[in-house]
């Protein structure tokens, strides 16, 4: 099989917009470690499944020792936590943090999953480690995005043409 030049797919898939995370856990001395990650993918709804694509390292060992792991996403304003996770901390850096199913949550995160992990799947460089979510929360505050290797402030206008939300039930069509 013929496999795409790694400079290109990287360019390629720069092209896809996600929110930013920071995942969260305990290590086995149950001091807090994180890790900014734009690998997050809800799998199902019922019952309520993530998962998260992690390298090897402190995180990695982190969530194969516990089981568990929370997903912050984080807010427009959120770029200094994400620099902070992926090893750029600024000098006076202190992210607070409250604490719910024993797992840290960042104080200002628009969203939070705490996560039970039911599968871990090698995969190349990276671990998948899938999990069900046993409790979450969310405030309206606007997220921060990557998108072309660079972050932005929010998604952007909503398409005036969708009337309908993702959360609200669509109607359904009826054949015969």
């Amino acid at each position: 099989m013929q496999r795409a030049n790694p400079a290109a797919f990287r360019q390629a898939a720069s092209r896809f917009v996600t929110g930013v995370t920071v995942l969260t856990a305990l290590d086995t001395r149950g001091e807090v470690c994180g890790m900014t990650a734009n690998s997050f993918v809800t799998v199902s709804l019922s019952p309520p499944t993530v998962l998260v694509s992690v390298m090897p390292g402190r995180m990695h060992q982190a969530i194969t020792a516990s089981g568990r792991y929370g997903v912050n996403v984080l807010p427009e304003g959120g770029r200094g936590l994400s620099q902070h996770f992926s090893g750029r901390p600024a000098a006076d850096a202190s992210p607070a943090y409250d604490v719910v199913e024993d797992l840290p949550r960042l104080s200002n995160c628009v969203a939070f999953f705490a996560c039970e992990l039911i599968r871990i799947v090698d995969v190349n460089d990276h671990t998948l480690f899938i999990a069900e979510v046993s409790t979450c929360d969310y405030c309206d505050s606007t997220p921060l995005v990557f998108f072309s290797s660079r972050y932005h402030l929010g998604p952007g206008a909503p398409d005036e043409q969708d009337t309908a939300r993702s959360d609200e039930p669509r109607a359904r069509s009826r054949v015969g």
